[in-house]
């Protein structure tokens, strides 16, 4: 595998028009590709930061086999990869001079890259996050179903949502995207479900991404600390559910960090079943060369 054989983009509609095949082909898996670059295309190019996004993709005999993007300053994206093909992706990027904050993918294709990164550049990779891939099976309300009501977020629920973007943002460790922006998107879209008690308080929000290839992802899901434990999260897991498959969602999946087995199990016994786990590592700044 050559490293040239990567053909490396900062044009979307390239990409697309490139990859959009080869990403519809596997939704579940390919959802973060499938989802950023929707947003991208709709929201405009610096809908995650100032930084220029960058695009790849990996061609056999005419056809993709692979493909990558990455939205500064957040790590590189990439789907499944032999370790062949991870080490010429390093290769072609490290040439190019595109630093790394790190990178996230299936476990397999991240530990690949992060070493053939590591073999390129010098930069140590360190395992962050764990992240396990659920796609729902069949949707299981979960008993008892507390208190409350499901209701969509609208505008009156702006400061609330821009509230509880920040603090999932803080909880898991992520770089935000712009609450402001976020919260008015969702809003417009009708995509995030609050679970409320009885007297009309948001105890639990569940995010939705737009359908795209029948595919829809659930995110964020988030309950304030104080809050868990009630089945808040699950209720309000299961609406978001609901609501997507109504606007046409063939596909439902969600991420879970390992880390917690209490949202691992939630999400299993609500009807979601395991895909495959991602890794996220994170890579050591590189200084200039010693003499």
């Amino acid at each position: 595998m050559h490293p040239d054989d990567w053909h490396v983009t900062h044009d979307l509609d390239d990409f697309l028009a490139r990859t959009e095949g080869f990403l519809r082909s596997r939704p579940g898996p390919h959802t973060l590709q499938l989802t950023v670059t929707e947003t991208l295309r709709t929201r405009g190019m610096n809908a995650f930061g100032d930084g220029t996004p960058v695009f790849g993709w990996l061609e056999r005999a005419g056809e993709v086999v692979a493909s990558f993007f990455r939205t500064p300053p957040r790590h590189l994206s990439v789907t499944r990869l032999s370790s062949g093909d991870a080490d010429a992706l390093a290769a072609r990027l490290s040439a190019l001079g595109h630093p790394l904050p790190g990178v996230n993918a299936d476990h397999a294709t991240a530990t690949a890259f992060a070493e053939a990164w590591q073999r390129h550049t010098g930069a140590a990779p360190d395992l962050g996050e764990r992240h396990r891939l659920y796609r729902l099976d069949t949707l299981t309300p979960p008993t008892p179903v507390p208190e409350g009501r499901a209701r969509v977020a609208g505008e009156r629920d702006r400061a609330q949502l821009v509230a509880w973007h920040d603090e999932f943002a803080l909880a898991t460790h992520t770089i935000p995207s712009g609450a402001a922006g976020w919260a008015d998107e969702r809003i417009a879209g009708e995509r995030v479900t609050f679970w409320e008690t009885p007297d009309g308080a948001p105890v639990s929000m569940a995010g939705l991404s737009p359908v795209v290839a029948g595919q829809a992802r659930l995110a964020p899901v988030y309950t304030p600390a104080h809050l868990r434990g009630r089945g808040y999260g699950g209720a309000a897991t299961v609406a978001a559910s609901r609501a997507a498959l109504a606007r046409g969602a063939t596909d439902l999946v969600l991420f879970a960090d390992l880390a917690n087995p209490t949202s691992n199990g939630l999400y299993r016994r609500i009807g979601y079943r395991p895909v495959t786990d991602f890794f996220l590592y994170h890579f050591s700044p590189v200084g200039p060369p010693t003499t």
